[in-house]
């Protein structure tokens, strides 16, 4: 293999292994399974302006891929499920025995909480006589002192309603796994009527620490496509993480061959790839990037969760400014990064209103605004729109669109 690729190379070597350029190799339910395998997880959020999240991440990659896909694989085949690992996530149900080390520090926790604990053997006890439930049917009121050890459930602070606490503590244990949703309500239901027994009753694969961090690395490794081994918000959600340990599992992957360390110009430090992937990279060299096809990418989608590797590989510095007040977004509430050809070209803001979605687009300074990049790009936006159920586009700002700021 070459000492060094450039910038232009690594990027094809990205998009390919994402499956955002060129045939899409990733098609429909089966399709969308096999990239979340690959990935290992994909965000889960409830915000829904043109697709919640998860629903983009699948959408920019698999063909003939509908919403109701995600939900058939997750309450009706079982085949995935939800919990927290990269923040709130979609997981394989094969990855439920990794998990364990969420499931017993959520376990010892409610010992701080007495009071939830007390009703704990109450709510399961209803859930098993009469299926899966919501807070609301829950025959528990009032509330309780109780806060997520795994994730941001409850009040640090104060009491928060007893019947919901009780619930995302037993979720949190993997007694209760999500059953389904209705909107934003959660229904729950005993984890063993939901996850294969196989997965369910097998012990944790990674009892010492170093290889539970070393499954980590190597899974978001294979997520984003590459890592540097430095601190990285891409490794959020692995338990035990700290400088030292992220050293040395990075140090023992190398050593066993599942990790090769690449060279690319610009960038000092090393960037590690799996081994496996070796031979991607090298297609990647003579890779002519297809022109004609543009993605929308959902704000916490896998390729974005370094972001920092992203502007040092792409150029592309994006911002999630959901959380930012409006006076100071540089762009939209819920911008979509657009990746064209072999790098990112712009970003659109796309909100559904009834039958029409919404549209402003911004090009980066950089980008070659071409008739076919356009055409590209208006495509795209149609695509989006029928998944979202609207009959058009209208482009709030002409089909044109703006030019970004520049980074100067």
């Amino acid at each position: 293999m070459k000492k060094t690729f450039t910038k232009a190379e690594f990027r094809r070597f990205l998009l390919a292994r994402q499956g955002l350029t060129g045939r899409r190799r990733f098609r429909g339910e089966e399709g969308a399974l096999a990239f979340i395998r690959q990935a290992g997880c994909i965000q889960f959020d409830p915000i829904d302006v043109c697709g919640r999240n998860a629903e983009l991440t699948l959408f920019s990659r698999t063909a003939g891929f509908k919403k109701s896909d995600l939900y058939d694989l997750l309450y009706k085949k079982r085949l995935l499920f939800d919990y927290p690992d990269k923040e709130l996530s979609i997981i394989p149900v094969e990855d439920w025995p990794h998990l364990a080390r969420w499931r017993g520090t959520a376990k010892r926790n409610l010992a701080d909480f007495p009071e939830a604990a007390a009703l704990c053997a109450d709510a399961e006890r209803f859930i098993r006589e009469n299926g899966a439930a919501s807070s609301s049917e829950l025959p528990i009121k009032g509330r309780v002192r109780w806060n997520s050890a795994v994730h941001w459930s409850g009040n640090w602070h104060g009491e928060t309603n007893a019947a919901r606490a009780v619930l995302e503590q037993l979720y949190s244990e993997g007694r209760l796994v999500i059953h389904h949703r209705e909107g934003s309500r959660k229904f729950y239901d005993l984890a063993e009527r939901c996850i294969p027994p196989e997965a369910l009753s097998r012990p944790d694969p990674c009892p010492e620490l170093i290889d539970h961090i070393k499954w980590g690395v190597l899974r978001r490794i294979g997520a984003i496509g590459a890592l540097w081994d430095r601190r990285s918000d891409s490794l959020l959600g692995i338990w035990g993480m700290e400088a030292p340990l992220r050293r040395r599992a990075f140090a023992e992957l190398y050593e066993e061959g599942l990790i090769t360390p690449v060279r690319v110009e610009g960038i000092p430090a090393p960037l590690f790839i799996k081994s496996a992937d070796i031979e991607e990279l090298r297609g990647a060299e003579g890779f002519s990037p297809d022109r004609r096809r543009c993605e929308p990418l959902a704000p916490l989608d896998p390729l974005l969760w370094d972001r920092k590797l992203i502007e040092e590989v792409f150029g592309f510095r994006y911002r999630w400014e959901v959380y930012t007040p409006k006076e100071k977004r540089e762009f939209g509430y819920y911008t979509l990064p657009l990746v064209c050809g072999d790098g990112f070209v712009g970003r659109a803001e796309a909100k559904r209103a009834g039958e029409l979605l919404r549209v402003r687009i911004w090009y980066e300074p950089d980008t070659r605004r071409t008739r076919s990049l356009e055409d590209a790009v208006r495509a795209a936006m149609e695509r989006l729109a029928r998944f979202n159920g609207c009959e058009k586009c209208v482009y709030e700002d002409g089909e044109q669109g703006l030019s970004a700021p520049s980074k100067a």
